[in-house]
């Protein structure tokens, strides 16, 4: 992950380097090389997906080729929410690796400490979701699309709602293989020592318009910003939410800064009118614009 990145542009290469400097550790050898066992825990895989982000950015900015000019609004899901703060200014570079690493630490802790588990359903309304949730004791993790919702909790009760929802007609009812139950109650450890962490962190108000996963709103006081960042360990991902509020504010152009496409298929199934490109369509810069 970063590769093309990291060979084709210095100023992606500074900030693979200044990471590295900060957490420790040479997140550029593990991003590129992996092992992926190493890559996908959570304590690495969130600070890579943080300073790719960024990188990419980094990188277009180098060349003079981002598309759309100085951006004027940001969005991202989960971690990539603490990715858009930084990029509109309310912490710097190195603070931002330094919050991730951290956020990806706890939450690591809280999965081993927990015995999670999450689903995706596929093509169900919220209020079906909701219901489910309440019968079961597990939560809407995630609503990510229309007719997409993840749901978190304690493993048994995930298998037992798994089983509840085709017993009840749901037809694409998929367990997903991951650590723990992100964006759950079983999460509140985590939560609380990252509020701990935070508190004596200073926030600036962001530089353009940043919404937040918690509400789906955009948010611009610094304390409302870390605020929302505690909350969303443990509450749910309104990304749908998120994409609407940002078309209904101004946006134009959705442009996915991240290894993959996952997002940008999140927004074609939310909106098909709607002007969405990734990033990683294009494996050399000079032709990303």
């Amino acid at each position: 992950m970063g590769k093309s990145l990291f060979d084709q542009s210095a100023a992606a290469r500074a900030l693979y380097e200044e990471a590295g400097r900060v957490l420790g550790w040479d997140l550029a050898k593990v991003s590129i090389e992996g092992p992926e066992v190493d890559l996908t825990q959570t304590k690495v895989c969130q600070p890579a997906l943080f300073v790719h982000g960024l990188a990419l950015v980094a990188a277009l900015r180098e060349q003079g080729k981002l598309p759309f000019g100085e951006p004027k609004f940001a969005l991202g899901l989960s971690l990539g929410e603490v990715t858009a703060y930084c990029a509109a200014g309310v912490f710097d570079f190195p603070m931002g690796v330094r919050i991730v690493a951290e956020r990806g630490r706890l939450m690591q802790l809280a999965c081993e400490q927990t015995t999670g588990g999450m689903a995706a359903i596929i093509g169900e309304e919220r209020a079906k979701i909701a219901d489910l949730c309440n019968e079961f004791d597990i939560e809407a993790a995630n609503f990510n699309a229309p007719g997409q919702i993840v749901v978190s909790g304690e493993k048994a009760k995930i298998e037992a709602a798994v089983a509840g929802a085709k017993a009840r007609g749901m037809k694409k009812v998929i367990p997903l293989v991951v650590a723990g139950a992100y964006h759950s109650r079983l999460m509140e450890p985590a939560r609380a020592a990252f509020a701990a962490y935070l508190e004596s962190i200073p926030f600036a108000a962001p530089q353009f318009t940043v919404f937040t996963n918690t509400t789906g709103q955009a948010v611009s006081d610094p304390a409302a910003i870390k605020a929302a960042l505690v909350k969303q360990v443990v509450s749910s991902v309104l990304w749908e939410d998120c994409m609407r509020s940002a078309a209904t504010a101004g946006v134009t152009e959705f442009w996915e800064f991240g290894p993959g496409g996952a997002l940008a298929g999140l927004a074609r199934r939310t909106e098909k009118t709607w002007s969405v490109k990734s990033f990683a369509e294009f494996t050399d810069l000079t032709t990303a614009a």
